[in-house]
């Protein structure tokens, strides 16, 4: 059974038809036919093809023995049951849809040749495009002459042949594949960043992969690297295979080649083993492995060579090669809404290991745990850490262990004065192996009521009481009397009361909105036994506008500034849209006349305390400045100056940053010495997706700032300079850096590196 409906229109005679196969045909007017010869093709085209996949006036098969029609034109011979239709031929069954200029179906062999801007549409949103396509009456295999498919994710392959298989598989040769646009912004064609050229490729939809015979990476169109063996998932899911090496070239290791083989265990597990091969060093093995669980996720990455060590000053002891590599773990877990464990490990063999392979410039490894729980007004943390020194002049048994650290907080209403208490249990123990061991506890509770009076103003009125239990051993970590405490057991108990009044005022100003806070805190603690106590956590102090106003003004829970003592300051705030200008200034003056604990250079040595303030400026997102400063109480000399600055968009910034320390300190010590430090950086879009940046950090300490150090004023630390391209496809970036200090086996010198990141395909 058949049936056919037609339609005409001003310029041309559309007909429809649904048909089942082996049924007969309705003879339909015969028009002229033209044969379209598929054009010469030199090189597989990824571009888009100048036709619509859309199948909009064919009606749908209704079974998988239909077949949907829709042409201009359609011829059927009765005697070698042929048909041909032409003009915008549409045809569909079981849900895969095609179109073209011309198709000719041989219903007794079922082949169907499609010519003229053919494009075939599947289920699963792939389109296959070419200019002559011989299929079976399924419409799902065939041979295509000049083949683009684009699949459903926006990748293609195009060839100057292809096979389309009944099961979704493609062969293809002479073959392309890119993840990469094709159209500019404007909608324009482009040349994709990078292509994969290849003699053969193979699409396995089952596994959702793409194989490749022959293959090498284009980029710019320019045959750069040769991938043999190459293969890759045809989405954007990682799939194991090489990832594109790391180029490095420094005077330390000479020449290195780092080759990532990228290995995925499980869908939520995956393994990355990098071998680094150097010119002037022995080579190294690195392994990442990252895993991520029903309840949270972690990961683990280590490297390990075999080589001789530097110490960090001096010449080398022992020439003989030994085991040195560097570990360390991260991850997090979730075991319930309310509990949580987050932990991170660093450890390596020696100190100079990291500096060396530029794996990491920090001096200092710090491993550490943390179990919590998080409630509506409670909290508990439970946790520990450990520190491996990298410093050249540090002793590793002097390095505090912290295990347990144990923090319980429970928060509530005040039913008889209002506010709010908070309660606090609190214990830590630290051990050294060859140092100071110290134990603390305390229990503690503070109270805070926030009102505001008839007049406008902001009172905030705090009260504390904390009673300390210590314990430390007779070997002192120190000779400073100030951290050493006694040894044995000692006690102390503290209480505080505070009131913190602000009162602002608004107006108008400039086309926008100033406020003018004024700011008085009046603080009152009877004398504590501070120095009975050893200090653990209350040694890097300096007075600054974030720690002015807090009750206590040491930082950690072993010292408690006692007295009492008047702070005042004022902050103005100026804002309109897209700008806003914020600024402080405050000073602290002690009523007491007790000597104060805080060492010389931090500004709160006598009764009236150094000023300090701090001004932001922001201008949208193109421009933020922030300065610090503390003035010196006496002659208004400049204790502390820093500069910090970020002007400029995503693709165009200067960060630039300066710092310097006038501590005034006669005796060098406490850490306290002189400073000053100059930082640059930025990066600079000189065409489109190129850019330039570089940094560089200069040591400005002077032998007058601090008599013990080398520098001469104008002591560059290290820089770099180099060049990017960036799209959203592809990454590239040459890198020149200069070092100029020297660290055991970490040389001065020169360091090249170069990075190529193709986006889309794991790498």
């Amino acid at each position: 059974m058949s049936w056919a409906l037609f339609h005409r229109s001003a310029r041309t005679r559309r007909l429809w038809l649904v048909t089942a196969s082996g049924a007969a045909l309705m003879a339909c007017p015969v028009a002229a036919q033209q044969t379209v010869e598929p054009p010469v093709v030199q090189a597989p085209d990824l571009q888009d093809r100048d036709v619509s996949a859309t199948n909009t006036d064919a009606p749908k098969s209704q079974t998988e023995e239909q077949i949907g029609f829709a042409a201009d034109t359609l011829n059927y011979d009765n005697e070698t049951d042929i048909v041909v239709a032409g003009g915008n031929v549409q045809m569909n069954r079981d849900a895969i849809e095609m179109r073209a200029d011309k198709v000719t179906w041989n219903r007794k062999t079922g082949e169907v040749v499609a010519e003229g801007d053919v494009a075939i549409k599947n289920p699963e949103g792939d389109t296959a495009y070419g200019d002559r396509v011989v299929l079976t009456d399924t419409l799902r295999d065939g041979v295509i002459d000049n083949m683009l498919v684009v699949l459903d994710n926006g990748a293609r392959l195009a060839a100057v042949k292809g096979t389309r298989f009944d099961n979704g598989n493609i062969e293809l040769e002479n073959a392309a594949y890119t993840p990469c646009p094709v159209e500019d912004g404007g909608g324009c064609p482009k040349k994709p960043s990078w292509q994969i050229r290849a003699v053969r490729v193979m699409y396995d939809r089952t596994k959702n992969k793409v194989k490749y015979k022959g293959a090498r990476v284009e980029i710019f169109g320019l045959p750069l690297i040769p991938l043999p063996g190459l293969s890759h998932p045809a989405n954007r899911e990682a799939g194991s295979g090489l990832l594109v090496p790391e180029i490095r070239l420094d005077r330390t290791n000479g020449f290195e080649i780092a080759v990532p083989y990228y290995l995925r265990l499980a869908p939520d597990r995956d393994l990355t083993i990098t071998p680094h091969l150097y010119t002037s060093s022995a080579p190294m093995i690195e392994g990442e492995f990252r895993a991520l669980t029903d309840i949270g996720s972690f990961r683990i990455n280590g490297y390990a060579t075999h080589s001789a060590v530097v110490p960090v000053s001096g010449p080398v002891i022992d020439q003989n090669r030994q085991f040195r590599g560097y570990l360390e773990s991260a991850g997090k877990f979730q075991f319930s809404p309310r509990w949580s464990l987050t932990y991170s490990g660093r450890i390596t063999t020696d100190r100079t290991f990291m500096r060396r392979y530029d794996i990491s410039r920090d001096d200092r490894l710090r491993s550490t745990f943390e179990l919590e729980r998080i409630g509506g007004q409670s909290y508990l943390s439970i946790a520990g850490w450990a520190t491996q020194t990298l410093r050249a002049n540090d002793v590793q048994g002097q390095q505090p262990i912290a295990l347990p650290i144990i923090d319980y907080r429970q928060r509530f209403a005040d039913p008889v004065l209002g506010g709010q208490v908070e309660l606090q249990l609190n214990t830590l123990a630290i051990g050294r192996t060859a140092g100071q061991d110290t134990q603390r506890a305390f229990a503690g509770a503070q109270w805070n009521l926030r009102g505001l009076t008839g007049l406008g103003q902001e009172v905030v009125l705090t009260a504390l009481v904390r009673g300390d239990v210590y314990h430390s051993d007779e070997n002192l970590l120190t000779s400073v009397p100030g951290y050493r405490g006694k040894s044995g057991w000692e006690g102390r108990g503290i209480a505080a009361i505070a009131a913190d009044m602000r009162w602002p005022f608004i107006g108008e100003f400039a086309g926008g909105t100033q406020t003018l806070t004024p700011r008085v805190q009046i603080v009152a603690t009877p004398q504590l036994k501070n120095l009975d106590i050893p200090n653990e956590d209350s040694r890097a102090f300096d007075l600054e506008d974030s720690n002015l106003f807090a009750i206590n003004r040491f930082s950690g829970y072993d010292r408690f500034e006692d007295g009492a003592r008047i702070t005042y300051g004022v902050e103005w705030n100026y804002s309109r849209p897209g700008f806003n200008v914020n600024s402080m200034i405050g000073q602290s003056y002690r009523l007491s006349d007790k000597p104060s604990l805080f060492p010389d250079g931090t500004g709160l040595t006598d009764r009236t305390s150094d000023i300090v303030g701090r001004t932001t400026v922001a201008y949208k997102d193109f421009l933020r400045l922030t300065h610090r400063f503390r003035l010196d109480k006496d002659n208004l000399a400049i204790r502390r100056n820093e500069f910090d600055a970020t002007i400029g968009n995503r693709s165009t910034y200067a960060v630039l940053g300066y710092s310097r320390l006038n501590r005034d300190i006669l005796l060098l010590g406490e850490d306290l010495q002189d400073r000053e430090e100059a930082r640059v950086g930025g990066r600079v879009a000189v065409a489109k997706n190129w850019s330039l940046f570089g940094s560089a950090i200069i040591d400005l300490t002077s032998k007058s700032d601090d008599p013990l150090s080398v520098a001469d004023g104008f002591d560059p630390i290290r820089h770099r300079l180099g060049i990017a391209y960036d799209d959203e496809c592809l990454s590239i970036a040459l890198t020149w850096r200069r070092d100029y200090i020297d660290t055991g086996d970490a040389k001065r010198g020169n360091s090249f590196s170069f990075r190529i990141a193709f986006r889309n395909l794991g790498f």
